[in-house]
């Protein structure tokens, strides 16, 4: 698939300079003092544009939204600097966070070894474990071992798909969620495996539907902002903001507006 408090005044006050004309520097504030890529008062976040329900456009050509692209706007408040978003395909975003085309990147990143090796991260923001979503009347299937024998459909390319097999389900090879469901729902498998966001997004989108989640698994993947190593100190503001925004409950509203409930622990 594809987490220092800092409050400013010193983007009003250069406002306020322009607009007088005048040449002296900016107004010393917490922004001034904090990391480099905030010193203007813009903070530059890549974002596909293209993924609901976590980065996309209301209506496909409104205005840009979506979980990640509200955590990234409370951020900034809590930063007090403008968020400006740079729309960028999911191939190139992270050659161009290398370039220093933009300070971080909001677009569901999972951490994991490999990227922390050369990039730094924020705490996480979502946090997904994997799940079983069964028919709402099955009673058989409580847990993974529960799967020995029971039909699950699949992209045998995931994670979810070797999973399947680990737990003894014999697998039925499909593209993706949208096959998985339909065939669930149909009564033609048993169970099927895939991330909980996938699920809740499914389930807000089709309040009636027939699932449910029967197990999640103890292991769950954790997305969050991603930076240069040279961004370390960013990462570290942002930390910070994060926090605040759990403890006042934003990240929970945002969690129950896009997804029904707070996916941020």
């Amino acid at each position: 698939m594809r987490l220092t408090r800092i409050t400013t005044v010193a983007a009003a006050s250069v406002a306020l300079l322009a607009l007088a004309g005048c040449s002296q520097p900016a107004a010393e504030g917490p922004a001034a003092e904090g990391p480099a890529a905030l010193a203007d008062g813009t903070l530059i976040v890549a974002t596909e544009g293209t993924y609901p329900p976590f980065s996309y456009h209301e209506d496909g050509a409104g205005e840009l939204t979506g979980y990640d692209v509200e955590v990234a706007k409370a951020v900034g408040e809590k930063l007090g600097v403008e968020v400006q978003f740079e729309e960028t395909q999911w191939d190139a975003i992270f050659a161009g966070l290398d370039a220093g085309r933009f300070e971080t990147i909001a677009n569901q990143v999972t951490i994991n070894d490999e990227r922390k090796a050369k990039y730094a991260f924020s705490t996480p923001y979502t946090v997904s474990p994997g799940v079983i979503v069964v028919p709402e009347d099955n009673t058989d299937i409580t847990s993974f071992d529960d799967l020995e024998g029971k039909t699950t459909a699949q992209s045998m390319s995931s994670n979810w798909g070797a999973l399947a097999e680990e737990s003894g389900a014999d697998v039925q090879a499909v593209e993706g969620w949208a096959q998985s469901i339909a065939l669930l729902e149909q009564g033609r498998i048993d169970a099927t495996i895939n991330d909980k966001l996938t699920f809740l997004d499914y389930a807000k989108q089709h309040p009636d539907a027939p699932i449910k989640i029967a197990a999640e698994t103890p292991e769950a993947g954790e997305m969050a902002f991603v930076f240069t190593k040279e961004n370390a100190e960013l990462a570290e503001a942002i930390d910070g903001a994060l926090a605040e925004l759990a403890e006042d409950g934003t990240l929970a509203e945002l969690g129950e507006q896009f997804f029904g409930e707070d996916v941020s622990k």
